[in-house]
């Protein structure tokens, strides 16, 4: 008679000694993500309130009172003691507030610029300050994104974030695969021994890791789109399958392209070699708004020679608004647009993802939605060490090679070759499981030379 060996016993411990091996090498970077994740969320409003009179004017004006832009860029170019022209303008998106308007500058890096905020009604310099990215987050929250990102350490800090998320998502599965196939356990009718605290620990670890889940796999899915590696790979498949972000052409035709000889002679200020007129700002505004671009937050983009202005709607929020237009430097035609609406599937649900991810998506619940489950990350890790910590004098010593080999060969084969794959899309997490497995062997091989010799 044939026996048939039955695979989910030895893959539950497989699972179990991953997910174990997973807590101890990856959960302090877990926590640290979950920790300074949670306070990215908690930045906006603080930005709010630290930030408040470059943010705001000191008295609301009505829109009909706001001065051109033209006006507004002058007025910063003056303060800077400057004719250079700004890379970009975001105009006040809403009474009360102020416009920005952005300059490069030395010292900077990819991203940043320097925004002089200006009342567009007085034209007040309400203050000068570094902005970064497409939110244009202010220095405190750009602190706080390094922190979260890179430790602060560049493109090598970048490998902890990667290794956090890359394994969140298996810690998480693996945990509701631990829960399925595990008893639920009686606690001892001691309840103060060792083993009584441990199985409360587990139980309370299990339900909230069961809570958390969808929060955590989004989380894990949203974090890699920023990585290094994984996140080239995975807008690699987007591209291939024709789901990229589509973005409008600023390209012009090659007569179009050349400079128009009369351009320093339009109406208005000038910069110094540019060839574009200030008064350029308002009409390039005009016709984005009559092209559709609607939304309250919107930026535009000064073109370098040869290009057209490009003019996007940048206002993260549900519904969201993310239209773009490029329009002509010199007729002021719209020569390409794109609206959301045009977005694929997969385009639209990483649009969202990402922004729900910052806490932009849906403002303050979006926010506190993400400090919850920032704190339940950092609970649960607690938990799970603390469960570690408890039950380390049992001498279980069993490692993840002795659970590997256990596991019939062909669903061995199977967990080889799914392993391979994410570890081609995840390369950080492939290289981080083979030094697991490394270090793992030779632990392995030690406790047998220990059997061996008693």
């Amino acid at each position: 008679m044939t026996t048939t060996i039955r695979p989910w016993p030895a893959l539950k411990v497989l699972i179990m000694r991953l997910h174990l091996y997973i807590g101890l090498l990856v959960g302090p970077f877990i926590f640290i993500a979950a920790l300074t994740g949670t306070l990215y969320a908690l930045t906006p409003a603080l930005e709010r309130a630290i930030f408040h009179d470059a943010l705001t004017t000191s008295e609301v004006h009505s829109a009909s009172e706001y001065r051109s832009l033209a006006s507004q860029v002058s007025a910063a170019q003056s303060f800077l003691a400057t004719d250079a022209m700004p890379s970009a303008v975001r105009p006040a998106p809403e009474p009360g507030t102020t416009t920005r308007v952005m300059f490069n500058a030395p010292g900077l890096t990819s991203g940043e610029h320097r925004a002089v905020f200006i009342d567009p009604a007085t034209l007040e310099i309400r203050d000068d300050l570094t902005v970064y990215g497409t939110s244009g987050v202010l220095p405190l929250r750009r602190i706080i994104d390094q922190l979260h990102r890179s430790l602060m350490q560049g493109d090598i800090g970048r490998l902890y974030s990667e290794l956090a998320a890359s394994w969140l998502w298996i810690a998480a599965l693996g945990g509701l695969a631990i829960w399925w196939f595990s008893p639920g356990g009686k606690v001892p009718h001691d309840k103060h021994t060792p083993s009584a605290r441990r199985l409360r620990t587990r139980r309370r670890h299990s339900l909230l890791g069961l809570i958390l889940l969808i929060g955590l796999l989004a989380l894990s899915a949203t974090g890699m789109t920023w990585s290094k590696w994984a996140g080239s790979n995975f807008f690699a498949i987007l591209k291939a399958g024709g789901w990229g972000t589509p973005r409008v052409s600023v390209e012009l035709g090659g007569s179009d392209a050349a400079a128009d000889p009369h351009a320093h002679h339009v109406a208005g200020s000038t910069a110094a070699d540019s060839g574009i007129a200030l008064s350029a700002f308002d009409r390039v505004l005009s016709q984005a708004r009559t092209a559709g671009l609607d939304a309250g937050p919107i930026e535009l983009q000064v073109p370098a020679s040869g290009k057209a202005w490009k003019v996007r709607e940048v206002d993260r929020s549900w519904p969201s608004q993310v239209d773009e237009v490029a329009i002509h430097p010199q007729s002021f035609a719209v020569t390409d647009q794109v609206r959301f609406e045009q977005y694929s599937l997969p385009a639209k649900l990483t649009r969202w993802g990402i922004d729900g991810h910052m806490g932009l998506l849906f403002g303050l619940p979006n926010q506190l939605l993400l400090v919850a489950l920032g704190i339940g990350i950092m609970t649960m890790t607690a938990w799970g060490y603390s469960m570690w910590w408890r039950r380390r004098a049992s001498g279980s010593s069993q490692t993840l090679w002795q659970a590997i080999i256990a596991v019939p060969a062909p669903a061995l084969a199977v967990v080889a070759l799914v392993s391979l794959a994410l570890g081609y899309m995840m390369p950080v997490m492939g290289v981080s499981l083979l030094v697991v497995l490394v270090i793992d062997g030779l632990r392995t091989l030690s406790a047998r030379k220990r059997t061996s010799l008693a």
